[in-house]
C-alpha cells in the first residue's frame, strides 16, 4: 500500500462539479493499493500517517502530527501511485488492485482513520474521475510504502 501524504492549508475533491470532500489544515493522502496488500497494511499505514510528525510547533519545527494539531483528513484513491515505468514509456499497472480486492481495503483506511483521529475523513470516490484541488503547505509531501517499512 502506498500513501502519498501532503501536508495543507486546504484541499478538497470534486466530480462531475460537485465537491465531495473538502477539509481545511491537514493532510490530503492519496493511496494506492496493490494486489498483495491487506489489513495489516491497513493498519500499519494508519499508524504511520497519524503520527507522522509534519506540522509545526510553536518554534516552527515540524514535531506534530495531524492528530496533535486536530487536523483533517483527505484520502483519495490512486491506482497510479503503482506505476511501473521500468519498460519503455507507457506505466505499466499489473500491480495495481482489482476493485474486488482495492475497494474493501480503500474502505478499511477510511475506517481505521477515522477512528484514529476521531472524526469523519473527507474521501473522493474509487474509480470516479476526480479533480483534486491542494494548497501544500511548505511544500510538505511525504511518500511511505508499506511494502518498505523504514
Amino acid at each position: 500500500m502506498r500513501a502519498l501524504l501532503q501536508r495543507v492549508s486546504e484541499g478538497s475533491v470534486t466530480i462531475d462539479g460537485k465537491v465531495t470532500g473538502k477539509i481545511g489544515v491537514g493532510l490530503v493522502i492519496l493511496l494506492g493499493i496493490e494486489e498483495a496488500d491487506d489489513n495489516s497494511d491497513v493498519d500499519w499505514l494508519v499508524g504511520k500517517i497519524c503520527r507522522m510528525r509534519i506540522f509545526g510547533d510553536d518554534d516552527g519545527l515540524m514535531n506534530r502530527s495531524v492528530q496533535d494539531i486536530g487536523g483533517d483528513a483527505l484520502v483519495v484513491s490512486q491506482f497510479t501511485l503503482h506505476a511501473s515505468t521500468r519498460k519503455g514509456n507507457r506505466p505499466s499497472f499489473i500491480k495495481a488492485a482489482r476493485p474486488e480486492q482495492a475497494i474493501p481495503l480503500y474502505e478499511a483506511m477510511i475506517t481505521a482513520l477515522s477512528k484514529e483521529l476521531g472524526r469523519p475523513v473527507a474521501t473522493g470516490e474509487f474509480g470516479a474521475d476526480m479533480k483534486v484541488a491542494l494548497v501544500n503547505d511548505g511544500p510538505v509531501t511525504i511518500w511511505i510504502d508499506s511494502r518498505n517499512r523504514e
